[in-house]
Order: structure tokens, then sequence, then C-alpha cells
């Protein structure tokens, strides 16, 4: 086990249906880390990452129970690229070590011949250097919009000011090994995925 695992790294902007793809691949054998869930863990109730984070945000993003309010987080920093440089200096060594650690066990114990890492901010934090291959997930700005308003009940103005605070989809793509559209149908993103699979799988 381990020799012959290849490490997909999956990303692409907010909405473009990474999440889809990833599971697409999982439902064809692949392992998946998320990097979303990482970081749900580093600031985990009680964890240090989290009481550094409300030292600097105040107790303001911490719902009742003393969990992080991730939607209350999320409106505060996208609006302000200082303040969100801050929220991941924090946060982003604790995913980076979590990540390390994880895909390497992965390497060494799946039976899997595909892990996928599934990142939003793979270029951005320099985390291309944990995986083998590189695929984006690319998607029409138009419809990236009209399913972020949809996904998480935004404004037009509050969708487009995350679409903006992100790396452009075109600097990301030009560095991809495979580009998946999901712009259009499920079923259209499957048919891609299938046969992105079959160039990932070539040596």
């Amino acid at each position: 086990m381990g020799e012959n695992v290849l490490v997909l790294g999956i990303t692409g902007n907010i909405a473009s249906g990474k999440s889809t793809v990833s599971k697409e691949l999982a439902r064809r054998g692949a392992v998946v880390l998320d990097a979303d869930q990482l970081a749900r863990e580093v600031v985990a109730s009680g964890s240090s990452a989290l009481k550094k984070v409300v030292k600097l945000f105040g107790t303001e993003i911490l719902q009742k129970d003393g969990d992080l309010d991730r939607d209350r987080l999320g409106q505060m920093v996208f609006a302000d690229v200082k303040v969100r440089a801050m929220l991941n200096g924090i946060i982003h060594p604790e995913i980076a070590k979590k990540s390390i650690e994880q895909l390497q066990q992965l390497r060494e114990t799946t039976a899997a011949p595909l892990i996928i890492y599934e990142a939003p901010l793979l270029f951005e934090v320099g985390a291309e250097t944990r995986v083998d291959k590189i695929l984006v997930v690319k998607i029409d700005p138009e419809e990236q919009l009209r399913r972020l308003m949809a996904r998480d009940r935004l404004s037009e103005a509050d969708a487009r000011q995350r679409m903006n605070s992100q790396m452009q989809q075109e600097k990301k793509i030009i560095r991809a090994d495979f580009v998946i559209d999901n712009s259009g149908t499920l079923v259209e993103t499957q048919k891609q995925v299938d046969l992105s699979l079959i160039h990932i799988s070539e040596p």
C-alpha cells in the first residue's frame, strides 16, 4: 500500500462544485480528505486555535454553546482583507499540520488507488506541494453567483463580495493538471469525472 497511491488535489472557487466532484470520485472508489472538515476540527470548542480566534474577534463569534459561529465570522472576514489574513494566520498552520499527517497516513494505509485532498485554498496557502496532481473545478461566473446566493441565502452584493475575495478562477486553471466544468447538469459533470479518471490513472 502507498507506493501506487496518487493524491489528487481538488480546488476551485466558492460554489464551483468541488464537493460534488469529490463525492463523484468517492463513489468511484477514491478516499476523500476535506480541508473544510479539518478547518472545523482545528477550531473545535476548547481548542487552542479557537481561543486565539476569540481573542482576535471577541466572544460575539461564539454560539451560545461555545462553538464557533462560522456564519458570523464569515461576514466579518469576507469584508476585510487584513482581518481575513489574520484569521488565516491562526487557522491554516493548524490545517497544514493535520492534512500532512493524515495524507501521509492515508498513503501508507489505504487500499484505494486515489486519495482526494479537497482544498478551496490549495494554491493560496501553498498546499499544492502536498498533492501529486491538481484538478480545478471551474464554473460560469453567473451560474456561480446564482448557486452561491441560493446555497448560502446571500444577497447579490454579499455573494459578489465573497466571489471577488478569491483568487481569479483563470489563475487556478492555468496551474491545473485537469479541469472539470461544473456549469451544467450533474450528468454532464459525471461524464467529465469519468473522462478525467481515465487521464488521472495514466502513468
